[in-house]
């Protein structure tokens, strides 16, 4: 599903212009970005966390030259499934299986 199709599948659940649904979108988006910047935790229950997490500073390799080089410690973002989400996701899987 790409950002139209869920723009569209939000103004369809909650009965709202598909204008409406991107703005209510964006500024979702917004709000995530903004707090994960400021080193906050975006927390919601039932369907997970959006955080940061550092990253340490190490050592790599080239895969083209062989030659090591160094990678800079560097903040990442990261999504934590809830247990509600994870427990739908593999109710779906455990079916797959099952056939």
């Amino acid at each position: 599903m790409n950002k139209s199709e869920l723009v569209k599948a939000i103004a369809k659940k909650a009965e709202i212009t598909n204008a409406s649904a991107q703005t209510i979108l964006e500024a979702f988006v917004e709000a995530v970005q903004n707090t994960l910047k400021k080193g906050d935790k975006v927390q919601l229950i039932g369907f997970g966390s959006f955080a940061t997490q550092k990253r340490a500073g190490r050592t790599g390799v080239n895969p083209q030259t062989k030659k090591k080089i160094k990678i800079a410690p560097k903040t990442v973002a990261k999504f934590v499934p809830g247990k509600e989400l994870k427990e739908l996701v593999n109710a779906g899987s455990a079916k797959k299986c099952k056939k």
